[in-house]
């Protein structure tokens, strides 16, 4: 009997394995990777991963800018003489075009940060896009206590209201955090509420790496984002008309409130003052940053010659304007040669309406070869398309893409099988 039974689990486990490889009749068979390669070398060549949007598989730890590594990922691979990447001190940065999404430059732009007050510019955003200036925010005693030690605050109290547009110039200008807590409560009736706004909007724009926690930016080791994540979240505030208006205003009157009289707020993103050594002509908007987690942050948008610019600096020890200025010079500089008709390419990720390429050092796109990006490898097929959800052969093992495009490893697959730290079908 025991026998019978043996004979007829493995009668079952033949016919399924059969089944399995019946499914998989159409799998192209391409290789992983080249004959003579071992698997832990860099297939590619070039590691990281610039993206005119996100670019697929390439998160990172909360917080700690751990994850992706290494220095400027999309190095050009083609610049003008005279042209040279910039050296950038900070741990992130990123330097988008503004009017296309793309990125000119990146260095660790998908490790996921502490964001600290930048955070508010998203609050803005949203409160832009969801509040008439006009309407009164009365603050609650949870709005006005709910902060941590040393907080920059306007000295608001339970029972102060402020209009949303006087509120809105405490945010940006003086970066006041009861202000942020006042604003998210009159929006969605608590902190909590609007920050899945945040988050909803964030995924919205094409945020992949952001989680937020609170509107103000304050310490959360749940709270973070992305160098990549807060260009596109800029990218949107400053096409915002009401955003734009009050990030590039220099000073702005507060009026008396229970604890405190009429008083001036300055803004703090020097680059935007004449008067100061480190103004930057052609500024039109920006929000500053800091936390003993999160370091100097910083965001920049400029406009010059209709090209438009933002720059984001993540994790800085006190670099943050010097390497802006370094971007935004580097950045103009390019813009400025490929309007002459000089050739300028730069390698990093691609997406075309929804599908994703991979542009090379030497201004071709991945085709019919694998990529290794990040630590991660993906597939690129005849066609240049970066392939997903689907299996690949090669020397007789099998592996397979996730719906990102990264090869799936020491997990179970979506159709059930197991693949070890190679990536290998084990079977």
């Amino acid at each position: 009997m025991a026998k019978k039974s043996c004979r007829l689990w493995s009668l079952v486990i033949s016919i399924s394995i059969l089944a399995a490889f019946t499914s998989y009749g159409n799998m192209p068979l391409i290789q992983p990777f080249p004959e003579g390669k071992s698997k832990t070398e860099n297939v590619s060549g070039p590691s990281g991963g610039a993206a005119s949007e996100i670019g697929p598989g390439l998160g990172a730890g909360a917080g700690t800018g751990s994850g992706q590594t290494g220095t400027a990922s999309n190095e050009a691979g083609s610049l003008p003489a005279g042209i040279s990447q910039p050296e950038i001190q900070s741990e992130g940065a990123v330097l988008m075009d503004a009017s296309t999404g793309t990125l000119l430059y990146s260095k660790n732009g998908d490790t996921r940060y502490y964001p600290a007050s930048i955070t508010k510019l998203m609050t803005a955003l949203l409160v832009a896009e969801k509040c008439s200036l006009p309407d009164t925010v009365t603050f609650s005693k949870a709005a006005t206590t709910n902060l941590e030690s040393g907080a920059v605050t306007l000295g608001l109290t339970e029972g102060d209201k402020l209009t949303v547009e006087q509120c809105l110039y405490g945010l940006m200008l003086k970066s006041a955090n009861e202000v942020a807590n006042g604003l998210a409560e009159h929006v969605s009736g608590s902190v909590s509420g609007f920050s899945a706004l945040m988050n909803a909007r964030a995924k919205e724009l094409g945020c992949t790496g952001t989680n937020f926690v609170n509107p103000n930016g304050l310490n959360s080791s749940s709270h973070y984002t992305t160098a990549h994540d807060m260009a596109l979240i800029a990218r949107a505030a400053f096409q915002n008309d009401t955003v734009r208006k009050v990030a590039s205003t220099l000073s702005y009157q507060i009026p008396a409130t229970t604890k405190a009289s009429a008083r001036t707020v300055t803004m703090g993103h020097k680059m935007l003052n004449p008067g100061d050594s480190r103004y930057y002509p052609g500024v039109i908007g920006g929000k500053t940053g800091y936390t003993s987690l999160a370091g100097n942050t910083l965001v920049t948008c400029v406009e010059k010659n209709g090209v438009r610019l933002i720059a984001v600096i993540m994790k800085s020890k006190t670099t943050h304007y010097a390497d802006t200025k370094s971007l935004l010079d580097y950045g103009f500089a390019v813009k400025a040669a490929a309007g002459q008709g000089t050739q300028v390419s730069f390698a990093g990720w691609i997406k075309e309406g929804a599908k994703w390429y991979y542009g090379k050092q030497d201004g071709n796109k991945a085709c019919n070869e694998w990529q290794k990006i990040n630590g991660v490898y993906y597939w690129f097929g005849s066609d240049s398309v970066m392939a997903e959800n689907r299996w690949v052969e090669s020397s007789g093992k099998w592996f397979y893409l996730g719906t990102d495009g990264a090869m799936l490893k020491d997990t179970v697959t979506p159709d059930g099988y197991r693949v070890d730290s190679s990536g290998a079908w084990i079977r």
